[in-house]
């Protein structure tokens, strides 16, 4: 067949386009988008010919539908002709490439660090000859590739590479999202597609012409290849007879004409197509890159005589000539036959675990215990890979093929098991409910509904009695041996308990477990101690975590997700960071989704730890759009009130107390306890940053009782400092003291860096031996991990400051002072900063207090004002405004700090110095 390229008709505006493309200098990126057939091959072809005249590097690849869910068997095409540059690599980045293409162990690289690593490998390649890269078909291209090339794509500036990429039209992926300038490509004009027709099949009777014309749509594929089927003793029937029926999308009516050729061929020479197609060999050119990875189709010369194959001019192999002809020749194949060439294709990669199983699925019939068992190995090692998805189609298929009932029970359970981690939950309800799994009352049903009924709508109650009565249930049966149910059933039950926040609850599943011994896994023990009651159960967590991430490259996602909570729960998150932000990335797009939503709350909690507040909110509206698409309730709340809380800290109070009002009204009718705390530590903060104290210790001792930490309610010790704070600025010192010396007898500063922080902080704040609180600032201040907390470190500092003011002078005070100052305008903390400042001022230092300030306050913020400074009381100035009391008293909190000042008697010369036009 001749080519489209060296006669192309039409397409100036592309070609000049292209032609700017290449010559440019730099690199970029650019995506031609159409559909089949419509010539973006040809254009494709016509920019490596561009690169070739200036002297490029040409490496071609094509995306293959076959292995659009293997993960990096994409970018395996462009780094192939690469490898001899991947040693003279860091060892980081070969490490990396290791990891990625099976030739090491560990932890996946995130997007971001294998995209870093591509860019080094693609520049060093690059150094001395300009780089092209061309990519067809990429709508076939895996997740995990299109991911790294879209990140390198948005990277080329600057250097000299270059990527071009086409895609069909119609077709969803990844690039659709990569951000990639885009070249549509269009049929041909009429005039174009009538030149293009004549060029290439002169003298077609009138009538098939138009026939052709009108069929072929300006489509250059069509137009090249119809004229020869209508001309084949066709031309006398209608259109509806030569092309099976009308309406049809036009890739269907060129697998007709392609169909014709096929069935032409020997039985023999079909086989090997039908082997090569659904093996994913590529077509055209661009196959080159794939030697060494695909059947290679041999004995084929009489496909290649009609137009079906090409030979590939590097390897010499025979590709396809279309995409359309693999699709043709698979679609014309009977089920036993695709069934036999799968069977073939199995044995030519009985060393690639996962394409191995692909064909297995695809070649047998009848159950097969040895196919079932490799099966549910490839799906083992795609969840480790972040490939949950697909683990969940081969085990449901590795289901079918179990010899016995009770492997296919088991295999089906493990199949909704991860289907629910990975956001499926209508599959793994129809797992479960679909009659070909166990019954309703079995352990894995209850693991499934119990999951879908807390993750969906955070029904803890119902969830917890299923989960409670199948745990109980195995345990009265005997079971003797580890058990992989029992496992997920535990875990589960811990989940629901953490939730929950119910004392009995946990009691009872304590009471539960402990009889149980090792059949509890180790990890399960962790959660147990973890996620409960940390205060008075979390000696020893810190080690047992870290001795459980030394055997990361083990853990599947979920095991990986609880022991972040746990570590969550000792404030050792930061130490585990780096592994959930590499990997909630790939979890999203093809893994386990839901555990992905609880990674991306563990780095929004330590975001907020650490400081990078503006990083937090971002990374908490990412989670909120994918817990509201993938309808899991109770995340979607659960990030609501990581929001609040962090809009708490940032004086955003009327955003704090709304997000606090929809957490709580949707949390406690559910019993949903680990959230209704949130909300109360919402109230909290809120109020501490308002300056509205009593308000603040009202909303403390509703989580815990001064002098004690309410048993499992996870937020008791965490508002250790918010409670000793409210409650000093309230006149109850002896409240204070009592929850510090609390704090100091339950041992919490052995239990987490914070709680050593704000333990050390509080008894320093409420010690009355000045030599007590020197010790007790000191040791907070010079905590090892005291910089990890910022905003606690501040909070300190600022009491400390304040203390040492009326003890040892301004001087003393003006280091803690400022650096409290300092700290708080860094967080974005504008009301603790201010009032940091203005303990600064009281010192004789001077501050960079801005009169935005006093132009921030509202109409409201100012009557309130003047009416307090006119010497109004709060009752007095809420009958004239229709406010309670309290609500005068909330404001003006808010009010002192924007003036400047700390106390009533202050207002009316405040409000004096406002120049006229920052009057409301």
């Amino acid at each position: 067949m001749e080519s489209l390229v060296g006669n192309m008709v039409g397409r100036e505006r592309e070609r000049e386009l292209l032609s700017e493309f290449v010559a440019a200098s730099g690199g970029r990126a650019l995506v031609l988008r159409g559909d089949a057939g419509v010539g973006k091959s040809a254009l494709l072809d016509h920019v490596v010919e561009l690169a070739a005249v200036e002297e490029h590097r040409v490496i071609r690849a094509a995306g293959v539908e076959a292995e659009s869910e293997l993960p990096f068997a994409g970018l395996h095409q462009f780094l192939y002709p690469l490898l001899s540059y991947i040693d003279r690599l860091d060892d980081t980045h070969r490490g990396v490439f290791d990891i990625v293409f099976g030739r090491g162990k560990g932890a996946p690289p995130s997007v971001m660090t294998l995209g870093i690593a591509v860019l080094d490998l693609l520049s060093l390649a690059a150094s001395q000859k300009p780089l092209l890269l061309v990519l067809d078909d990429g709508q076939w291209f895996d997740a995990s590739s299109t991911e790294v090339c879209g990140f390198v794509g948005r990277r080329l500036t600057g250097g000299s590479v270059k990527l071009i990429v086409g895609l069909r039209s119609n077709v969803p992926s990844g690039f659709d999202t990569a951000a990639l300038p885009q070249l549509p490509v269009t049929t041909l004009s009429e005039k174009d597609a009538e030149q293009l027709l004549d060029m290439h099949h002169p003298g077609l009777q009138p009538q098939i012409r138009r026939l052709v014309l009108d069929e072929a749509q300006g489509n250059p594929l069509a137009l090249l290849e119809l004229p020869p089927y209508v001309r084949g003793g066709r031309a006398g029937r209608n259109p509806e007879e030569l092309f099976g029926y009308t309406g049809v999308p036009l890739p269907l009516r060129l697998q007709h004409v392609y169909g014709t050729r096929i069935k032409s061929l020997g039985e023999a020479v079909r086989a090997e197509l039908l082997r090569g197609a659904l093996d994913g060999v590529g077509a055209g050119t661009a196959a080159d890159r794939t030697r060494g990875t695909r059947y290679r189709m041999m004995d084929a010369d009489e496909a290649a005589a009609c137009g079906l194959l090409d030979i590939d001019p590097l390897s010499g192999d025979f590709v396809f000539r279309h995409p359309l002809v693999r699709s043709t020749v698979v679609q014309m194949a009977t089920p036993n036959q695709r069934r036999a060439a799968h069977a073939v294709l199995a044995d030519v990669h009985r060393d690639d675990l996962e394409r191995r199983a692909t064909h297995l699925a695809a070649s047998t019939i009848d159950p097969d215990e040895q196919v079932a068992a490799t099966l549910e190995a490839a799906a083992d090692f795609a969840t480790r890979r972040g490939g949950s998805q697909t683990a969940v189609a081969w085990l449901t298929r590795a289901a079918e093929l179990s010899e016995s009932h009770e492997e296919r029970s088991r295999r089906l359970g493990s199949a909704a098991y991860i289907a629910g981690h990975s956001g499926q939950l209508d599959q793994a309800r129809q797992l479960v409910r679909s009659g070909t799994g166990s019954g309703n009352d079995s352990p894995n049903s209850a693991v499934t509904s119990g999951y879908v009924a807390l993750f969906e709508d955070g029904d803890v109650r119902s969830s917890q009695r299923q989960v409670f009565a199948a745990i109980e249930s195995m345990r009265d049966s005997g079971v003797r041996e580890p058990d992989e149910v029992l496992t997920r059933l535990v875990d589960l039950l811990l989940a629901i308990n953490q939730y929950a926040g119910d004392k009995a609850a946990w009691e009872r599943t304590h009471e539960l477990l402990s009889p149980l011994g090792d059949l509890v896994p180790s990890h399960s023990r962790v959660y147990q101690d973890a996620w409960g009651d940390v205060v008075r159960r979390g000696a020893g967590v810190h080690e047992r975590v870290e001795r459980a991430f030394a055997g990361l490259h083990d853990l599947e996602p979920w095991d990986v997700t609880r022991l972040a909570v746990a570590a969550y729960h000792v404030d050792t998150l930061s130490h585990y960071r780096p592994h959930l932000q590499r990997t909630v990335d790939r979890e999203v797009k093809t893994g386990a989704l839901a555990d992905a939503m609880t990674m991306l709350h563990l780095i929004m909690l330590d975001q907020i730890a650490v400081g990078e507040w503006d990083e937090a909110e971002r990374t908490g509206q990412r989670c909120l759009e994918l817990t509201t698409t993938h309808r899991h309730g109770l995340f979607g709340y659960h990030t609501h009130a990581y929001l609040g809380l962090l809009a708490a800290m940032r004086g955003q109070t009327d955003r704090a107390r709304e997000l606090q009002a929809v957490v709580d009204a949707w949390a406690r009718p559910r019993g949903v306890g680990f959230l209704t705390q949130i909300a109360d530590a919402i109230g909290t903060t809120a109020a501490l940053s308002e300056g509205d104290y009593e308000a603040a210790y009202l909303h403390a001792i509703g989580l815990t009782p001064p002098g004690t930490f309410a048993p499992y309610a996870h937020q008791a010790s965490r508002t250790l400092l918010d409670l000793v704070e409210a409650a000093l600025h309230t006149g109850r010192a002896e409240q204070a003291r009592r929850h510090a010396l609390a704090a100091r007898d339950a041992h919490l500063p052995d239990l987490s860096p914070r709680l050593a922080l704000i333990t050390h902080g509080a008894l320093a704040m409420t010690a009355t031996d000045p030599a007590e609180a020197d010790e007790m600032y000191h040791r907070a201040e010079t905590h090892p991990a005291a910089a990890t907390f910022p905003f606690e470190l501040a909070r300190i500092r600022l009491a400390h400051g304040i203390r040492l003011r009326h003890t040892q002078g301004r001087k003393a005070a003006r280091p803690s002072l400022t650096l409290a100052a300092e700290t708080f305008e860094r967080l974005g903390a504008p009301t603790w900063a201010e009032r940091a400042r203005t303990e600064l001022r009281a010192t004789g230092a001077s501050t960079a207090s801005s009169s935005a300030h006093l132009a921030a306050l509202t109409w409201q913020e100012r009557r309130i004002a003047d009416l307090a400074a006119g010497g109004l009381t709060n009752k007095e100035i809420g009958e004239r405004m229709h406010l309670s009391p309290r609500t005068v008293s909330s404001h003006l909190y808010r009010v002192f700090p924007k003036l400047g000042i700390t106390s009533r008697a202050a207002l009316r010369d405040a409000l004096g110095k406002i120049p006229d036009d920052q009057n409301v």
